[in-house]
């Protein structure tokens, strides 16, 4: 027998003073609701309502039960609010700045349907043991690798030596490559400089920009090159192609907090999160 079961109809039908009506309440066949109630009177052992007359009504043993019946169902409904509850708590996840709002908003749908509740915000730390952090790895041990390659306004970019100065040019700069902050890590910016210093370029010529905002506007002012995925320069509306003679990525992977969810976000949730990050777009 389900005592709960059978403890609602008792609770309806006593409140109600009616099977047919007890029954409806509860959205079931009167047949339900009736047999839930003997079974429970059975399981109990004395009779619960009287059904002499047309008005159902509670016995002595019945009104003596009435009380503890419907704490059961209070303590039931509790339990299964604080469930949904549990289910829907926000789990925090930093990503990093250049995920674009629309791909962040389709990564919250996707998770939702398995129930995770993201709340994301940017940065690169989690927050606390319920959060995690999407955070930049080398690309040989990320669970997401991002291509970069050269992005300019005055068209795609094969070769970081194409950007060493002419002799006649000795006084000026030249052509700048920037670097945005989400690439001032080793395994970029680092092969980035040294790849400059074989291939000719002056030390000037690569920049690290404070912010993508100033990368991207210098590259779009003019004829510097911006370091980037191929969303990032899709989004910017800028020619891109991969640099031959240099061979850089981003990786990524997501740390700290429960187990589940970073299993979760790492395979399920894989390409959306890819998405946020420039990959497979």
């Amino acid at each position: 027998m389900d005592l709960l079961a059978a403890s609602r109809a008792f609770v309806a039908v006593a409140r109600h003073g009616s099977f047919t009506v007890g029954a409806a309440a509860l959205r079931i066949p009167q047949s339900v609701a009736s047999r839930r109630v003997s079974a429970l009177e059975e399981h109990l052992g004395g009779t619960l309502l009287d059904r002499s007359s047309r008005a159902v009504t509670l016995t002595p043993f019945g009104a003596g039960l009435l009380p503890a019946a419907q704490r059961l169902i209070r303590l039931a409904d509790t339990l299964e609010h604080d469930a949904e509850r549990a289910r829907r708590r926000p789990f925090r996840l930093a990503v990093p700045a250049i995920c674009p709002p629309a791909a962040l908003a389709r990564l919250v749908a996707a998770a939702r349907a398995h129930d995770l509740h993201l709340d994301l915000s940017t940065g690169s730390r989690a927050d606390g043991a319920d959060g995690a952090a999407v955070i930049a790895v080398p690309p040989d041990v990320g669970v997401w690798v991002v291509p970069l390659g050269l992005a300019s306004v005055a068209g795609p970019v094969a070769h970081v030596d194409s950007l060493r100065p002419a002799k006649a040019d000795a006084g000026s700069t030249g052509r700048r490559l920037w670097i945005q902050p989400e690439d001032d890590v080793p395994h970029v910016r680092d092969r980035v400089i040294r790849t400059g210093a074989a291939t000719g370029l002056r030390p000037a010529q690569i920049v690290l920009a404070g912010s993508l905002v100033e990368a991207a506007a210098e590259a779009l002012a003019g004829a510097d090159l911006l370091l980037c995925s191929a969303a990032q320069a899709a989004d910017l509306g800028l020619p891109w192609a991969p640099a031959a003679d240099l061979e850089v990525a981003r990786g990524y992977d997501v740390t700290a907090g429960p187990r589940a969810e970073l299993t979760l976000l790492r395979t399920v949730l894989r390409v959306p999160v890819g998405h946020c990050l420039g990959a497979g777009r």
